[in-house]
């Protein structure tokens, strides 16, 4: 099978599109499937990665449009260019709506494939699959739009976004012949008339690729916990968990992996050394130093029809999984994991559903 995927992350880049994107390929590869795969272009690694692995990438864009820097310049200069970013990011979708224009001129030059794969975020790649599929020109016999997040209804960002990308959504959804997304209430943030294409496929990983032994595990000598991931202020806030630690007596170390240092560095200046700030590692060096975790720590969307990916992997370390409400901590659950007491612990269920084996005959399958 002839299959070519889209998606403005691949590796080496730490991101759950990333993940998806390239887990998919490998797997399609490795059953024997022809794969290309046009994304942002990595010169020094992915020449090599793609003879490894047995796939053609290729560069997305021979240029990327620069993002506007809001943590330059100081005073009003700062808060200019934050009204700016913020501003031209709600109208124009910018820089990403750069993917709308890209992805149409690559794919009117592209035909006879039997499997298309176009992966959002950005929803832009989307939209460009749309402008250039036509009924004489189809690209590929299937196309699944891939839907990491939702658009339109998403619940994640303070503001809505603005009516006129409606336009563009319902044309992704009316030209797509399959949607998919990650979790099942995931259909309800799309609009109702294009619900019937939509199919929940859950994110994929290799379960080979990070072998964790969870018989290694031993109790660390003070609670020791961890969360890995992004924070979205007002949302995936991590604040009011952060305050309710400080105001423990109690020792533990609280490991944070993320490159939004700025949220919590005040809270780890206060904590006498109980909060460390870590920055993004590999996957493959990050699951098993977070197998050796007494437990996990899940901060909620306040959303059900978004979930971060990290719970897949937080299941694949086999540790237990504290999920926080970003504002209503229960704190006797808190007390509880520092305690030992892991009984309130959240459960995926059955692992081999993220099998990449099983997710992508899924997608396969969406081609008979």
């Amino acid at each position: 099978m002839k299959i070519l995927i889209i998606s403005k992350f691949f590796y080496p880049s730490v991101t759950p599109r990333s993940f998806r994107t390239t887990a998919l390929a490998k797997a399609f590869a490795k059953a024997g499937h022809e794969v290309q795969v046009y994304t942002s272009w990595n010169e020094e690694i992915h020449p090599a990665y793609a003879v490894e692995h047995g796939m053609e990438i290729h560069p997305l864009s021979k240029r990327i449009w620069k993002d506007i820097r809001a943590d330059q310049g100081a005073g009003p200069f700062r808060l200019v260019r934050r009204v700016l970013k913020r501003g031209l990011q709600l109208s124009l979708e910018y820089p990403d709506i750069q993917f709308l224009f890209t992805t149409r001129r690559l794919l009117r030059k592209k035909n006879g494939y039997d499997l298309l794969i176009t992966i959002a975020v950005p929803h832009a790649i989307h939209w460009g699959a749309a402008l250039a599929r036509t009924r004489k020109h189809r690209i590929a016999k299937t196309w699944v739009a891939d839907c990491g997040d939702p658009f339109m209804f998403e619940k994640t960002d303070t503001f809505r976004k603005w009516f006129y990308f409606a336009w563009f959504e319902k044309l992704f959804c009316r030209k797509a012949d399959h949607i998919t997304v990650p979790i099942e209430d995931a259909k309800e943030a799309y609009y109702p008339e294009f619900r019937h294409k939509i199919k929940m496929i859950p994110q994929g990983y290799d379960f080979n690729e990070v072998p964790i032994d969870h018989n290694l595990y031993r109790k660390n000598p003070v609670p020791t916990f961890a969360y890995a991931g992004a924070f979205i202020p007002g949302v995936r806030d991590p604040k009011n968990f952060l305050e309710y630690l400080l105001t423990l007596k109690c020792p533990f170390l609280f490991i944070i992996y993320t490159n939004q240092t700025s949220i919590v560095i005040p809270y780890a200046e206060r904590s006498e050394g109980r909060i460390e700030i870590r920055p993004y590692v590999p996957r493959a060096e990050l699951l098993p130093v977070l197998a050796g975790m007494d437990f996990l720590v899940n901060i909620g969307n306040g959303t059900n029809i978004q979930s971060p990916s990290k719970l897949i992997d937080y299941q694949i370390c086999g540790r237990p999984v504290l999920s926080v409400d970003s504002f209503s901590l229960n704190s006797s659950v808190i007390t509880q994991f520092l305690s030992g007491d892991y009984s309130g612990q959240i459960s995926l269920g059955d692992l081999s559903a993220y099998d990449i084996k099983n997710v992508s005959k899924q997608f396969l399958q969406l081609t008979q």
